[in-house]
């Protein structure tokens, strides 16, 4: 596992638009035409990032806020204390594995998460085996810049559109605007 400062968020996100957006690979779900609907408006053409929001909610208050509601739903949960500069390096301080069946360098996730703590005040809430949950203190406030960021949380887990119950990145975006957290779930 490699570390998440020698890797570039947006570069990372690009580079996986493009492999999940390819028409050539074989599908047992999708057909080329279907995943072009999936990532519709945008279909091969990565987007970019979505720029920065500014931060008006204190971000740890509000991991605080929703650790208290997603420990509510989840009796059984565990705390765990990890040594790290963040919560998105803990993710691979602790060779969290989630998402190996994508890319089995943690760090590289990890980079992507960092680069959500420093635009929209993200926060590691929880993980599972293969789930990932942040609370967000500066979430979408609009269809635009919710649909930016769909693109990005489609790059980084297709699994939550492609199996979602979202069916494309326009309704994924409608659900994210004002949402204070996000949840990630790989296949």
């Amino acid at each position: 596992m490699s570390s998440p400062g020698v890797h570039d968020a947006e570069e990372l996100l690009a580079r996986w638009w493009k492999e999940y957006t390819a028409l050539d690979e074989e599908d047992d779900v999708l057909t080329a035409e279907d995943r072009l609907a999936v990532t519709a408006p945008f279909g091969q053409t990565w987007p970019g990032t979505a720029p920065g929001r500014a931060v008006g909610a204190d971000p740890d208050a509000m991991a605080e806020q929703y650790a208290r509601v997603f420990l509510a739903d989840r009796p059984h949960a565990r705390l765990g204390l990890v040594s790290a500069s963040c919560g998105a390096d803990a993710l691979t301080a602790v060779g969290w594995e989630g998402p190996v069946n994508y890319d089995n360098d943690t760090a590289a996730f990890s980079a992507v998460v960092r680069s959500w703590e420093d635009r929209f005040g993200a926060r590691v809430v929880g993980v599972g085996c293969s789930t990932l949950h942040l609370s967000v203190a500066a979430p979408p406030s609009g269809r635009e810049e919710a649909l930016a960021i769909a693109a990005e949380h489609f790059a980084f887990c297709p699994d939550n559109i492609w199996q979602g119950a979202h069916h494309g990145l326009t309704a994924y975006a409608e659900t994210i605007i004002d949402l204070n957290c996000w949840e990630f779930w790989w296949d």
